[in-house]
């Protein structure tokens, strides 16, 4: 798979809580799945309406992918398309960025430009 950036949704304060635990543990939702969820450039939007819409308070993470070695896998999702998860904790240094992802007026989350 590409080295791309790849990108992972949660909420502010579950991301806060990684700053003094030195690495990212996921979501209460990732946690429950046993790894990280992301998404690719492409079909980061797509994740978020179907499994963030309307909610407040998100943030954004960039994410390189060839600093997570082995525990990145790309995975088949129901309807084929391949995603990646990292079947770990996500280490602080393979972040490239992070945003808060505001809602718009209609409720669909505005993204940065991504590359």
């Amino acid at each position: 798979m590409p080295s791309t950036l790849i990108y992972h949704l949660c909420r502010e304060e579950e991301w806060r809580a990684a700053g003094p635990a030195g690495c990212y543990r996921g979501s209460s939702q990732d946690l429950g799945d046993g790894f990280i969820h992301f998404s690719t450039a492409a079909q980061i939007e797509t994740s978020a309406a179907k499994h963030r819409a309307g909610q407040r308070g998100l943030v954004l993470v960039a994410v390189d992918p060839a600093l997570l070695g082995d525990a990145l896998r790309w995975e088949a999702s129901r309807d084929g398309a391949l995603f990646p998860h990292l079947y770990g904790v996500l280490e602080l240094a393979a972040v490239r960025w992070t945003r808060p992802l505001p809602l718009e007026a209609d409720g669909r989350h505005l993204f940065p430009p991504l590359r």
